[in-house]
């Protein structure tokens, strides 16, 4: 890869040829009176037009639900999320579900620094001991543009690891209820009160992660006058965990 310098050098050169080349022309003129400036912006937005630092997290462990899911965050908080996850027990898994969103600044923070405290998942990540119960195929991943890192395991004994596999797992737990309350509120209403009592009862109390990537779906359930009160005010309670207004 060429270095900084060099790739300036590049560029200048061509921004010189790009205006010997229009000499004759207003354009010409007009870059050629500007062309300082110009070229120094120009030459900077090429230095700086790598992609933004990407985490990934791949799970897979048939007869789960979801069997399957991929959540991906880049260093601005922007997240893309696909899984086979069900709308309920009877159903066949879903073909996809696909979501994308953004997380709170606080989130995506923790999941960087967590990924530097586990040296961006380089050397050895899984324990290597035999005889432990899987608990899914887990897949985490570091891109920088420059660095480009992977690691498979199963269980490991590295602490940010582990919280990383915490958050990433209570991060899917939450977009799957997102995913089933907006199917149940469009088809089936009646099913809401058993999925916002299993939100209750089974996310953080305080600050569950990724309540922000489905705050507009309950919000519209507390605004619905055609859904029952107790689900209203079982989404306000559960908005209100995450310090979200249902308003």
């Amino acid at each position: 890869m060429k270095s900084g310098p060099a790739i300036s050098l590049l560029h200048a050169r061509s921004w010189h040829n790009f205006v010997f080349m229009c000499s004759d022309s207003s354009l010409g003129r007009l870059l050629r009176r500007c062309g300082g400036t110009l070229a120094v912006i120009l030459c900077a937005l090429a230095a700086y037009a790598t992609p933004p630092a990407t985490v990934t997290f791949q799970f897979d462990f048939p007869g789960s639900d979801p069997g399957h899911y991929r959540v991906s965050v880049d260093a601005t908080g922007h997240a893309s999320y696909k899984s086979n996850g069900k709308l309920n027990d009877q159903s066949e898994p879903a073909e996809s579900f696909h979501m994308e969103f953004t997380l709170k600044s606080a989130t995506c923070s923790r999941i960087f620094d967590l990924a530097r405290k586990a040296h961006y998942f380089k050397g050895k990540v899984d324990s290597g001991r035999q005889g432990l119960a899987s608990t899914g195929a887990k897949i985490l991943s570091y891109d920088d543009g420059g660095t480009s890192t992977t690691a498979e395991y199963n269980f490991s004994p590295i602490a940010a690891v582990q919280q990383l596999t915490d958050l990433f797992q209570s991060l899917s737990s939450t977009l799957e209820f997102g995913h089933r309350l907006d199917y149940y509120h469009r088809y089936q209403k009646l099913a809401l009160d058993d999925q916002l009592q299993q939100m209750e009862a089974s996310l953080s109390p305080s600050d569950p992660i990724g309540m922000e990537a489905i705050a507009p779906i309950l919000k519209q359930i507390v605004n619905d006058p055609t859904v029952l009160n107790v689900d209203r005010a079982r989404a306000i309670r559960l908005l209100a965990r995450a310090g979200i207004s249902g308003q």
